[in-house]
């Protein structure tokens, strides 16, 4: 009887129609999903292993002569920024609103660390076992980071850095310690609360300092609902009353209706329409 019951539905699999006997077959092996490249670069400046995760737009692949502008995130792991940025720098080139750039993300070891400068203050220096770290973050980018960019991708001179929080403070922090650095500065939501606001409380003092530096870039400040939205008109205001001395491009473009928790995606889109305009759309 068994041999009976089993050639009746061989031969009712036999008879079935191509769909149902699809249905029989084991479900396809998945793939890995592939938005980018990354790769690691051993830092003698920071002692440590670094990775970075690169979004190249649409058509470089193709090309063998394009040369395209960078943008540099720090918060740029796989679980931290990139995909979202990604996503954003994507349907941007693609529906005209912004030119093509290389992204780079800057993976995190010690955030906290990294994105800080030093800090009189006590309640500061409890957020993290090590802070302070920003100048020796920024020489990785200058002297480690930026060549091996240069030398992996076909790059313009045109750089940009965006960072939301304490990496929108670095971005503060690099515009006025450092302008020369990059060309356009996007800083979201920063957190100019550290070391007692000292940043922008000096900000006149180092605008003035770095004038020569300044000329032609372009800088990019907005705060949610959650930011010290008096400091950051404070920075706002000493910024554009140094603009005829510096030929520095700023803009001050508060969101109230976000918090900090959903202005990184709104601003950044918007700065990247504003500071990356296709030629045509100027």
């Amino acid at each position: 009887m068994k041999s009976i019951h089993w050639l009746v539905l061989l031969l009712g699999l036999l008879c079935a129609p191509p769909a149902a006997r699809a249905q029989t077959k084991a479900p396809s092996a998945a793939k890995p999903l592939v938005i980018g490249e990354t790769f690691t670069l051993d830092s003698k400046v920071l002692g440590e292993t670094r990775t970075l995760n690169v979004y190249l737009p649409g058509g470089y692949a193709k090309s063998t002569t394009m040369r395209l502008p960078v943008l540099y995130m720090p918060d740029g792991g796989l679980n931290e920024d990139f995909l979202h940025v990604a996503g954003l720098v994507q349907i941007s080139v693609d529906n005209g609103t912004m030119r093509p750039f290389i992204l780079v993300g800057i993976a995190n070891t010690e955030r906290r660390r990294d994105m800080t400068g030093p800090t009189d203050v006590a309640e500061d220096r409890k957020i993290a076992p090590r802070v302070g770290g920003s100048a020796a973050f920024r020489q990785f980018i200058r002297t480690e980071l930026m060549p091996a960019v240069r030398a992996r991708y076909r790059t313009t001179d045109e750089t940009a850095i965006v960072g939301e929080s304490l990496a929108g403070l670095f971005v503060v922090e690099t515009l006025l310690l450092e302008p020369d650095l990059f060309t356009s500065y996007i800083a979201i939501d920063p957190s100019v609360w550290w070391n007692k606001n000292a940043l922008v409380n000096q900000a006149p003092k180092l605008l003035h300092a770095h004038a020569s530096q300044l000329a032609g870039k372009a800088v990019y400040l907005t705060a949610s609902s959650h930011g010290d939205v008096a400091t950051m008109r404070q920075l706002a205001d000493g910024l554009k009353s140094t603009e005829a001395q510096t030929k520095l491009r700023s803009t001050y473009d508060p969101l109230p209706d976000e918090t900090h928790g959903t202005i990184y995606h709104p601003a950044a889109l918007r700065a990247f329409r504003l500071l990356f305009k296709p030629p045509a759309a100027k």
